[in-house]
């Protein structure tokens, strides 16, 4: 992912999140259940201490703690960002095993489920910002993860809805709805600094309808959606060239129209008065939409050229693949506005992208071998998914530091050459002696004890940057009185 420079790391410390959500529907419906529900949750979670105390120091512990370092996950918000984005992963799991092609009918049960996991997920994704303010926790990194994990969970749902209305090879097109959109949102933010949701937008009231939709379907069942448009919904029949088409296809047709190339054309809007008022170059702006532009038609063009039929035959690794594509693409994106450092962080964005060109060169040899590619779509399409499952989680490979108060360190052993440092919350002031390795991968760390219990810890980054941290600023474990703040992984 590349190394976030100085003048990045004082940004992230400067950064401020503006947003401001103008939608009548969660002002009065959903904000005062959200208030109210923010409320159960403890202000601490000591998830990884609740493995210790029943697993102990065992394979399985590790592999947790490794897993929460990949993904991010040290504090409270963070971990109810993760739980609602996997409730979207168990509903595209759920769609996967009972409409393997997305074209046949799940149990009723199953859209019902769909519709519960998609208001968690909102729920959950509402909350995780409250519970930031709660704790004092709220960082420019967990906007990062919160958003990153949004942009993912466009591919997850659009796998759950496909089950639904059983749009087959045709709901890729469900996930361009939402993510052009969302890509949009992220590339005005960048500008503005701000984000601003209309009355009626993405995040309150279109999930509201999706999970409406999944709701009814489990009335009406999925065979609705298959339908002619004007039986379904005769009261729209005067809509000219949709009547006679399945109701999935005239509703996808209707978001375009109503929904998405509105939002577009507000995006561009914005972005000009911005860009004019900065007396920038509107071109140099436009310019960031090229990559997702690059991978839709990267994309479009292989399953075109493709022998295979692959958004037919293998919906869900073309949606998986792309999405993962997407979800990096916009933390890339995010990552720049909140560094400030647009032309250290965007070169690499085209990352996730390197893939396509290979996949297209493969279906063209269908051309040349009697229509039987060099290797196989499907392997073709798994090699897609894990290429851009990996450079998101190369991306998520940084320590998130922020600001500290108290600590205690415990060093386990995973292997024999890797490690995990846990750092604990206690009163110990740590802004100062942070600042010089935040977000930088540590190459090297020392660690020692005398007989008392006390000792020296060195950590040195790859620029070779070192902090020593002496017996003074080192308390015991004392683990009944400590929260999980931060947790580090390094060979």
């Amino acid at each position: 992912m590349g190394y976030i420079g100085a003048h990045g790391i004082a940004a992230l410390h400067r950064y401020k999140y503006s947003g401001v959500d103008h939608s009548y529907l969660a002002k009065y419906v959903l904000q005062p259940f959200w208030n109210r529900f923010v409320t159960f949750l403890p202000l601490w979670m000591p998830f990884l201490s609740i493995l210790v105390m029943f697993y102990g120091t065992n394979e399985f512990m590790y592999a947790c703690i490794c897993a929460c370092f990949r993904l991010g996950i040290s504090t409270r918000p963070n971990m109810i960002t993760l739980t609602g984005f996997m409730f979207l992963v168990m509903s595209a799991l759920l769609g996967f095993v009972y409409s393997p092609r997305l074209d046949t009918p799940p149990p009723r049960w199953v859209h019902l489920a769909h519709g519960l996991l998609l208001f968690l997920y909102q729920t959950f994704d509402a909350v995780d910002g409250k519970q930031a303010r709660r704790t004092n926790s709220s960082s420019p990194l967990g906007e990062l993860f919160d958003h990153g994990c949004d942009a993912l969970a466009c591919a997850f749902e659009t796998m759950a809805f496909g089950s639904t209305a059983m749009c087959g090879g045709d709901s890729f097109w469900f996930w361009v709805i939402s993510a052009i959109p969302f890509y949009g949102a992220t590339w005005e933010h960048y500008f503005s600094h701000s984000l601003i949701l209309p009355v009626v937008n993405g995040p309150t009231e279109g999930l509201a309808l999706i999970y409406s939709l999944h709701f009814m379907t489990a009335i009406v069942g999925a065979q609705w959606w298959a339908q002619p448009f004007r039986q379904s919904l005769p009261f729209l029949s005067w809509i000219p060239f949709i009547t006679e088409l399945p109701t999935y296809k005239g509703a996808a047709y209707l978001l375009l129209l109503t929904a998405v190339l509105p939002t577009v054309v507000c995006n561009i809007c914005n972005v000009h008065k911005v860009v004019k008022a900065r007396k920038g170059n509107m071109s140099l702006a436009l310019a960031m939409l090229y990559p997702f532009v690059v991978l839709m038609a990267g994309v479009l063009i292989w399953d075109h050229l493709s022998p295979s039929n692959l958004m037919g035959n293998y919906p869900h690794l073309v949606i998986l693949g792309t999405g993962l594509a997407f979800g990096f693409l916009v933390g890339r994106m995010i990552l720049a506005h909140l560094c400030d450092e647009p032309k250290g962080l965007k070169t690499n964005m085209c990352m996730s992208l390197l893939y396509l060109p290979l996949a297209i060169a493969n279906a063209l040899t269908a051309r040349l071998n009697d229509g039987v590619p060099f290797v196989d779509e499907f392997f073709v399409l798994l090699g897609y998914c894990l290429f851009t499952g990996m450079t998101v989680l190369k991306s998520r490979n940084m320590i998130l530091l922020h600001p500290l108060n108290r600590f205690d360190v415990e060093l386990v052993p995973v292997s024999r050459s890797r490690y995990c440092l846990l750092i604990f919350l206690h009163h110990i002031d740590m802004h100062s002696m942070l600042n010089r390795i935040t977000l930088l991968p540590l190459r090297h760390i020392g660690y020692s004890r005398n007989h008392d219990g006390i000792g020296n810890l060195l950590l040195q980054d790859n620029s070779e940057r070192s902090l020593n941290i002496d017996h003074a600023s080192l308390s015991s474990y004392r683990f009944r009185r400590c929260r999980i703040g931060l947790l580090l992984l390094f060979e």
